[in-house]
């Protein structure tokens, strides 16, 4: 086993007793991938008002680790399952857009997920669209600079 397998640290499940989502500005996202002929490929979504290129998030969910609300997102969101090593690869911020008030600020903590499978059908087909792209197309299409940042640098092949 790896020193890095090693000293890592167990996540422990949050929990949000009597907490509302608009109190909570941190977020968990998916960098979901693949690898195909040896070249990595992220997945992108379209968020459902904007239509920007986004990574699957969310808010924490009561008794889930950060890496797993990450990858219920990415089910829910873009229709994928996978792995998550349970690392958080990155931070970035933005602003969310709230229909009930002005714009809130958030923090997104980036959890990798490595895709095995593919649906058709999820929870929100129809709502956004999907597009699977290199790491540097990924990160022409994002607004958010530090997230083009963790797209270049991601490389999950380093970690093998």
């Amino acid at each position: 086993m790896s020193t890095h397998h090693r000293n890592m640290i167990k996540q422990l499940p949050i929990s949000l007793p009597g907490a509302r989502k608009t109190d909570v500005r941190s977020q968990f996202a998916a960098l979901c991938y693949r690898i195909r002929k040896g070249k990595i490929q992220v997945l992108l979504i379209t968020s459902r008002t904007s239509k920007r290129w986004i990574v699957p998030k969310g808010w924490p969910m009561d008794g889930k680790t950060p890496s797993e609300s990450a990858a219920i997102e990415a089910w829910e969101e873009a229709g994928v399952r996978g792995r998550s090593d349970g690392r958080c690869i990155g931070i970035f911020s933005y602003s969310k857009g709230m229909e009930d008030q002005s714009d809130l600020p958030c923090l997104a903590m980036v959890f990798t997920v490595e895709v095995k499978e593919i649906a058709d059908d999820y929870p929100e087909a129809g709502q956004r669209e999907r597009l699977w792209v290199s790491r540097k197309k990924a990160a022409r299409l994002v607004d958010e600079p530090e997230l083009v940042r963790i797209l270049l640098d991601f490389d999950p092949r380093l970690d093998a």
